[in-house]
């Protein structure tokens, strides 16, 4: 499942993969497949995104059933 919300959380910081990349410490590729539901974060990944882009877990990577 993609995550749009991710995308759209470094859209409103005006950042793009690569910058946000470059913030948390991957690589843009990996920016990249984690917003096509491609790559699954680690936990301490999914932590240091949503630090660095103001957001709780919840906003970023909780998935609503249905």
């Amino acid at each position: 499942m993609k995550n749009l919300k991710l995308k759209m959380a470094r859209a409103e910081h005006d950042l793009s993969q690569a910058e946000l990349a470059k913030l948390v410490g991957v690589t843009r590729q990996t920016i990249g497949l984690i917003e096509l539901g491609k790559y699954n974060p680690s936990l301490q990944l999914c932590i240091t995104i949503c630090r660095t882009l103001n957001k709780t877990l919840d906003d970023l990577f909780w998935e609503e059933d249905g």
